[in-house]
């Protein structure tokens, strides 16, 4: 189940939000299907106020979001791991997971247990690495590990307008936004409202992969998106007993593909075998391994941004 959110302006944030208790105190929660929330209305979900959407822009300095027209490239992983690099450099970064259907932010950095509240009429984000880095995902809203979120664009378009303007961000150096995979409701919602400085684009190196991955370049380009560069995630597996390297999803079709299409090509990260545990524990790649050539590649490439 999902707890009422429905969200007028900033300024009249749902009361179930603002006495949210530490322990996940509820009231009126509600099973949302699509069918008893067109029944109760909800399909006409406000979005955020305009001027308060840009009041929170206004002290973001830079805004990237995280994009892939495939699924399971590793575009969470991407975004949690830049987002802790960028923190563990002293910069005040914001990371706001808006795959509504499929949050995986919060497991992947220990947060599955954290309760989305509110206070002031503001969102309280999760809050990591001694207050630099500030998180928001529609799992903290959400009272069961396993409940589904069953929306149509119209209420997705509205909850993310809330989570960018009335999350309680504050000054950030970075916001980091990890999109689902595809060119639909949520990127686009995304690329509307918070209006990045660029995309991140990543993808595998296979052709599978590449295919669709440039629907999300031709998308940035219908939508005037700055394109900051494409990452070519799982590039090479380096075996951690003999050092031999195997292409396990072939070799440089992400970066074929930046050349080909006259994009920047920000770097590759392989496949590392401790990453998949790391994240079903919540840990990553950067702070539990940082001398690993993954957590390195990861520190590169935010050195780019």
């Amino acid at each position: 189940m999902v707890h009422d959110i429905r969200l007028g302006m900033c300024n009249t944030l749902n009361p179930v939000l603002l006495r949210a208790s530490s322990l996940r105190a509820r009231w009126h929660a509600y099973c949302i299907s699509f069918e008893t929330a067109y029944s109760r209305g909800f399909m006409n979900h406000p979005s955020a106020d305009d001027t308060q959407i840009q009041a929170t822009l206004s002290r973001i300095k830079k805004r990237y979001i995280i994009l892939s027209g495939k699924g399971g490239v590793g575009k969470s992983t991407v975004a949690v791991n830049l987002a802790l690099s960028l923190a563990g450099r002293g910069l005040r970064t914001g990371l706001l997971d808006t795959d509504l259907h499929g949050p995986s932010i919060p497991i992947m950095l220990g947060l599955v247990g954290y309760v989305g509240t509110a206070e002031k009429e503001k969102f309280l984000p999760a809050v990591l690495k001694d207050g630099k880095l500030k998180i928001m995902s529609m799992q903290f809203f959400l009272q069961g590990r396993d409940d589904s979120v069953i929306w149509r664009g119209p209420l997705k378009h509205g909850v993310i307008s809330q989570f960018i303007a009335c999350t309680l961000w504050g000054d950030l150096d970075y916001l980091i936004i990890d999109s689902p995979p595809g060119t639909g409701d949520e990127p686009l919602s995304a690329v509307q409202i918070a209006k990045p400085h660029g995309a991140i684009i990543v993808t595998t190196p296979q052709a599978v992969a590449t295919l669709d991955v440039r629907k999300s370049i031709d998308f940035c380009r219908k939508l005037a998106l700055p394109i900051t560069g494409i990452i070519e995630n799982m590039s090479g597996f380096v075996c951690p007993h003999c050092g031999g390297r195997t292409d396990i999803f072939s070799s440089h079709g992400g970066e074929d593909m930046a050349l080909e299409l006259g994009e920047h090509f920000l770097g590759r990260i392989p496949l590392d075998a401790n990453i998949v545990p790391l994240a079903d524990n919540g840990k990553t790649a950067v702070d539990a391994m940082p001398d690993s050539i993954a957590a390195k590649s990861f520190s590169a490439i935010a050195e780019l941004l």
